[in-house]
């Protein structure tokens, strides 16, 4: 799993950090980085569930970019069925990265359109720097998003919002992209590491199980009617009355001080 030239991850205090390493073309998501991405979120599962190390995942791209988009030089003569699998394997890679346990975090600074929107949009908290360009320009090429953006981007900034952008194929600055809520923080470009950072640290202070159970409920629930979601967050929040984490959680608060989570806990709600 490590033999990877486009993708590198490291770990430290339980914190993973992915970073994109194409920087001579923005980090444009090539199948080959896709692949090494895949690979990436891979060694994480495996990490998190055999050693319990992982516990908030940053993700950010080497040198100008985040990312600026899917490779255009790669798709331009695909036929229309080796562009659905690209498109599926774009969808594959981000869904597998949406579903980690852990939560993530995307530092997004110079430009992020397209592939490389999408990308973002497939973690659960978005930082920008100042000055970073969003969009889904795929309209202007001749096509449509084909790594998720038609799906989650309605999803995160409203259908109006959505489809101005998809529309259009304009992009957005920073600050307008805290304005539609794309993005929760926006900093200057030398904050931008130590913001995510910030935040990693206040989530490892929180039980793992609880973190995981939130981010089910919510993209889980997003797919379901009002009513059915309602169910499945009242089983989700039962299942947190059968492990540590809660009795910790509530023992601490009643008697006035801070929770000690264990690391060890099972973000699944199963305890070891």
């Amino acid at each position: 799993m490590a033999n990877r030239e486009l993708v590198d991850l490291q770990v430290e205090n339980h914190i993973a950090t992915l970073t994109l390493k194409r920087e001579k073309q923005l980090n444009a998501l090539s199948q080959q980085l896709l692949t090494d991405l895949n690979d990436a979120l891979g060694e994480i599962e495996q990490r998190m569930e055999q050693q319990d190390e992982i516990r908030v995942v940053l993700l950010t791209g080497a040198g100008r970019a985040f990312a600026a988009g899917a490779d255009i030089a790669q798709m331009k003569d695909l036929s229309a069925p080796v562009a659905e699998a690209f498109a599926r394997l774009g969808q594959q890679v981000f869904s597998r990265l949406e579903q980690l346990a852990a939560p993530t975090i995307a530092l997004v600074h110079g430009y992020a359109l397209g592939g490389g929107m999408e990308l973002a949009m497939a973690c659960d908290i978005r930082i920008a720097a100042e000055g970073t360009k969003f969009g889904q320009p795929e309209v202007t090429l001749g096509v449509i998003p084909g790594f998720g953006g038609s799906q989650r981007l309605p999803r995160i900034v409203g259908q109006g919002n959505a489809l101005h952008l998809l529309l259009t194929g304009d992009s957005i600055d920073a600050a307008e992209a805290y304005r539609i809520g794309l993005v929760t923080q926006v900093v200057p470009l030398d904050e931008l590491t130590t913001a995510g950072h910030k935040i990693a640290a206040r989530l490892l202070e929180l039980g793992p199980t609880a973190l995981a159970g939130v981010k089910r409920a919510v993209y889980e629930g997003a797919e379901l009617s009002l009513e059915a979601g309602l169910v499945y967050e009242a089983a989700r929040f039962g299942m947190c009355f059968a492990g540590d984490e809660q009795r910790e959680g509530m023992t601490a608060f009643v008697e006035r001080r801070k929770p000690q989570f264990a690391i060890s806990a099972k973000p699944d709600g199963q305890q070891q």
